[in-house]
């Protein structure tokens, strides 16, 4: 694992795209802090980049670098939920400019997936993650359900072996407000 990272973490720090799996679907990632790099995501997914991408961190510590103020309930929701949660917050900072929603949100989710947390660790930024289908498509449910134009579009692609979720569905997503606000994206 750890020569795979490595590569991993040089191509991502060189602004390419990786296809690697995460502990929901296998997504598309690259740097979420290169706005090159978020161009050429949203460039193969043929999505525009008014429809904005999540980001994957390591740790809840890491919430705060990239969000003005993390909402207090955040921190309940990361602990006590049991399936892969995404988590959109306001006022995001320290991203690439094309990778925030137009309200200034971004939704960032706390990752559960040994090789994720590991490459994020290692890598020492969020990474982008976005399914890894062209716009408009059905998600992906493993590796062989992957469009040739998606595999043939990145850099690098992380072996099979990795995938742990073993077909898992896309995580739920909660939208929380700056007064406390929540609503319910996808369950």
């Amino acid at each position: 694992m750890k020569e795979t990272i490595a590569k991993a973490v040089e191509v991502l720090k060189a602004g390419g795209i990786i296809l690697y799996p995460t502990d929901t679907i296998w997504g598309i990632g690259c740097d979420a802090t290169n706005a090159e790099a978020v161009a050429k995501v949203y460039k193969l997914k043929q999505r525009e980049d008014s429809k904005s991408m999540l980001v994957l961190v390591e740790t809840p510590n890491r919430l705060q670098s990239y969000v003005s103020q993390v909402p207090e309930i955040a921190w309940d929701l990361i602990e006590l939920t049991e399936k892969p949660l995404t988590i959109i917050y306001p006022s995001a900072k320290n991203l690439a400019k094309n990778l925030v929603a137009a309200d200034s949100s971004i939704g960032i989710r706390v990752v559960t997936h040994e090789f994720c947390e590991q490459l994020i660790r290692r890598f020492g930024k969020p990474i982008v993650s976005t399914s890894a289908n062209i716009s408009g498509e059905p998600s992906p449910k493993n590796y062989n359900s992957i469009s040739k134009e998606i595999v043939s579009g990145v850099d690098m692609i992380i072996p099979e072996e990795f995938d742990t979720s073993k077909g898992q569905t896309a995580s739920g997503i909660i939208q929380l407000g700056v007064n406390g606000e929540v609503k319910v994206i996808r369950e």
